[in-house]
């Protein structure tokens, strides 16, 4: 099992499990197994998101960049540096990109993707890009804060049973 980021708090698992319920979701739909939440500086989720890139038949179409794209229009640039983005599974490199370039202040997910590399491996509908979140994110000019990996064990359901 992987370890458990302790920067995690109870109220963030209440919204991992909600990404998470997410993507069992996405999954039901035909899409692949991500979901993302926003929620704002109150600690009020504002918006969610799951994958849709086979519904949509778009390569883009992960749950943080969806999720992404409709923030950036929706909220300005204060909400945004004080939202927190909470994933089922740590994003992308292209997700990572997203968060950073809509100025999104926080990150957490549940399950990493060195986690999700050793489910899927080879499968070809997810060619994991092993580039960690953090390593994304500091090559940046302003800081993300993430927490992570935590609950992974509940986010390895939907992998587990979807890609094998």
């Amino acid at each position: 099992m992987a370890p458990t980021d302790p920067n995690v708090t109870e109220s963030d698992l209440t919204f991992l499990r909600a990404a998470i319920a997410l993507s069992g979701s996405a999954v039901a739909n035909g899409n692949h197994p991500f979901g993302a939440v926003l929620v704002d500086a109150t600690g009020t989720q504002v918006l969610d998101a799951e994958n849709t890139v086979n519904t949509l038949s778009d390569a883009t179409g992960h749950a943080e960049t969806n999720l992404v794209r409709t923030a950036s229009q929706r909220f300005t640039a204060e909400e945004l540096r004080g939202s927190t983005l909470y994933t089922s599974c740590e994003p992308c490199a292209m997700c990572s990109g997203a968060i950073y370039w809509a100025g999104i202040g926080r990150m957490v997910y549940a399950m990493s993707e060195e986690e999700l590399y050793e489910i899927t491996g080879s499968h070809p509908d997810n060619p994991t890009l092993l580039l960690p979140s953090r390593e994304v994110f500091a090559r940046g000019s302003r800081a993300v804060e993430v927490a992570g990996p935590s609950i992974a064990h509940e986010a390895r359901v939907h992998h587990e049973d979807f890609w094998h």
